[in-house]
C-alpha cells in the first residue's frame, strides 16, 4: 500500500502465544452474522513474512484520539514501535467465513478510555490456503488472496465517518490483522431483530438508509463496488450513527468524476392570487450543479455476496458491475420496512429462482402512510431487473437522493443528528446503563462544538426526528439470531 511504513517484525517465539490467543477455547465466538456470504474464489499459500504497517492519519480523522493513544503505546515499548503484544483482547465480538473479530484495548489505559479501545480483525492465512480448493478463481483477480488484498486495499483508502478507519495492519505468522474502529452498539441485524415485527419505524429507516447511502456514495467515488450490503455488516457506534464493514468482497474500477448541471422546477415566493392578475408563472426552473462519480465500467464475473441480497445479474453469471450495490440498497430498504427481504424463499435455491423470475410485491397495509408510500417508489425504482434501468447505475447515489423519500434528509447535517430512539423489547438494565452514557457522551460532544440547545430544538424540528440518546444497543453474548444457515 502507498501510505505504509514498516515498523517492526515480531520475534519467532511469539508465533505459539499468538496460536493460543486467537484459537483458544475462551475466544470462541459465535457468528455476529445471521446470513453468511457466498465466495467463490481462490486463495493462495500463507505468507511466512512477519511485519507490520502503520498508515497515515488521512485528513478527516488526523484528530482522532485513537492515533494519540496509538503513539503513546507504542512511545512505551524499548523500540518506540507498536507491536501485536501492546493489544490486550477483551472477547470475541464474532466470527466469518474469513476472519474472527475481537475487542481489544491498548495496556497501560483504564477501562474508562475509550479511544484505546479497538476492534481487532484477525485473518488465519493458513485456513484459506487450505480451503483454496474449493474455490474456482475469478476471472477479475489480479493476484492472489484477492479477499485479504481487496479488504487491506479498500481499508487504507477510507476518510469518512460512516466507514471504519484502518489505524494498523499487523502481520505475524500465518495471521493478518487489521486494526479498525470498535462499535459497541452491535450491528443493525441485531437491532431489527429486537424491534417489533423485526422493523423500523419510517423515520429510523430513513434515517439509517441515508447513511448507507453516503457511505455508498463515498465508496463509489473511490471506485469501489461493495457487493456485500446487509444490515449484519452496519455496525452502530457509540453515538449511534453507522459504520459499514467487511470490505473483502469488494473490488476496484476506473471511475471518471463529473460535474453536470441539473434543470430543475422550484416555485417562486410569490402570492397566487397576485400571480394569477398578472398572468406570471408560479414556478421557474433553475440550474444547479450535481457531482457524480459512478464506476460505470466496473465489471465482474465472479460469484460473491448473500444470497438475498444477490442481483439478478449476479444470480445469472453474465457479469456485473456497480449496479449490483443499488439493488442490494432497495433489498436492504425493503428490509428495514417489512422485516424481510422481498424474494426470500424456503431455501437458499428457491430464492435465487425467486429473484431471477419474480418481480417485487409488497405486504397489504392498512392505508400506508406518506413515507411508506415513497420508500415503497423508491424500492421499486432500484429493485428493477436490468441494471441499465435501474435507479442509481448512471447517476449514483446523487439520483437516489433527489428521490422524494429523502426530501426531508438534510445531508449536510446528517452528522450532527440525533439518530433517533427505536425501542424493542429488550431493556435490560445494561442497555439502560449504555443509553445513559451515550447520553453523556452527545451532551459532551455539544458543549464542546459549543451547540447551543436552541440550535438543538430546531434541528429535530427541521429532520422531524424525535430527540434521543442513539441507539448503541449491546450485542448478545449468544449472538445474533440465526435465520436459513450458520454463521458467516
Amino acid at each position: 500500500m502507498d501510505r505504509e511504513e514498516t515498523l517492526s517484525f515480531f520475534p519467532p517465539d511469539s508465533y505459539s502465544d499468538l496460536d493460543s490467543s486467537f484459537t483458544s477455547s475462551t475466544t470462541s465466538a459465535s457468528t455476529f452474522s445471521a446470513r453468511s456470504s457466498l465466495s467463490l474464489a481462490s486463495f493462495s499459500s500463507s505468507t511466512s513474512s512477519s511485519s507490520s504497517f502503520a498508515p497515515k492519519p488521512l485528513p478527516h480523522n488526523c484528530s482522532d484520539p485513537h492515533w494519540s493513544a496509538l503513539r503513546a503505546a507504542a512511545n512505551l515499548s524499548p523500540d518506540g514501535l507498536l507491536h501485536l503484544h501492546h493489544l490486550r483482547l477483551l472477547r470475541p465480538l464474532g466470527s466469518g467465513h474469513l476472519a474472527r473479530v475481537f475487542h481489544c484495548r491498548l495496556h497501560g489505559f483504564d477501562d474508562d478510555h475509550s479511544s484505546s479501545e479497538f476492534a481487532l480483525k484477525v485473518i488465519d492465512l493458513d485456513a484459506l490456503s487450505r480451503s483454496s480448493g474449493n474455490y474456482s478463481k475469478p476471472d477479475d483477480d489480479e493476484g492472489k488472496m484477492w479477499h485479504v488484498r481487496a479488504e487491506a486495499r479498500a481499508l487504507a483508502e477510507m476518510d469518512h465517518p460512516f466507514l471504519p478507519t484502518l489505524y494498523a495492519r499487523l502481520d505475524a505468522s500465518h495471521y493478518a490483522c487489521f486494526l479498525i474502529d470498535y462499535c459497541p452498539g452491535g450491528d443493525l441485524h441485531l437491532l431489527l431483530r429486537r424491534c417489533r415485527g423485526h422493523r423500523l419505524p419510517p423515520v429510523a429507516a430513513r434515517f439509517y438508509a441515508a447513511e448507507v447511502l453516503l457511505a455508498l456514495e463515498y465508496l463509489h467515488a473511490l471506485g469501489f463496488v461493495y457487493r456485500d450490503l446487509k444490515p449484519e455488516n452496519i455496525l452502530l457506534r457509540t453515538d449511534g450513527h453507522i459504520m459499514l464493514s467487511d470490505f473483502d468482497l469488494s473490488f476496484r474500477s476506473h471511475v471518471t468524476p463529473v460535474l453536470r448541471r441539473r434543470r430543475h422546477r422550484r416555485p417562486r415566493r410569490r402570492n397566487r392570487l397576485f400571480c394569477c392578475l398578472l398572468g406570471c408563472s408560479v414556478s421557474s426552473e433553475d440550474e444547479e450543479p450535481e457531482f457524480v462519480a459512478e464506476p460505470s465500467s466496473a465489471f465482474s464475473r465472479a460469484c460473491v455476496g448473500t444470497h438475498e441480497y444477490l442481483a439478478p445479474e449476479v444470480v445469472n453469471g453474465r457479469g456485473h458491475g456497480n449496479g449490483v450495490d443499488w439493488w442490494a440498497f432497495g433489498v436492504f430498504l425493503y428490509e428495514l420496512f417489512y422485516g424481510r427481504t422481498p424474494f426470500k424463499g424456503a431455501t437458499k435455491e428457491a430464492t435465487l429462482r425467486n429473484i431471477l423470475t419474480r418481480e417485487v410485491k409488497f405486504p397489504e397495509t392498512n392505508g400506508g402512510n406518506g413515507s411508506e408510500t415513497k420508500a415503497r417508489d423508491l424500492i421499486s425504482r432500484l429493485l428493477v431487473k436490468d441494471p441499465a434501468r435501474r435507479m442509481g447505475s448512471a447517476r449514483g447515489a446523487a439520483e437516489i437522493k433527489r428521490h422524494p423519500f429523502f426530501e426531508s434528509v438534510q445531508w449536510q447535517l446528517i452528522r450532527c443528528t440525533r439518530p433517533p430512539v427505536v425501542t424493542g423489547p429488550a431493556g435490560s438494565a445494561r442497555e439502560r446503563a449504555a443509553k445513559v452514557k451515550r447520553a453523556q457522551w452527545w451532551s459532551g460532544w455539544r458543549k464542546s462544538a459549543g451547540i447551543s440547545s436552541n440550535c438543538r430544538s430546531n434541528n429535530n424540528k427541521t429532520k422531524g426526528l424525535k430527540p434521543g440518546f442513539g441507539l448503541g444497543l449491546l450485542r448478545s453474548k449468544k449472538g445474533t439470531a440465526e435465520r436459513n444457515d450458520s454463521g458467516r
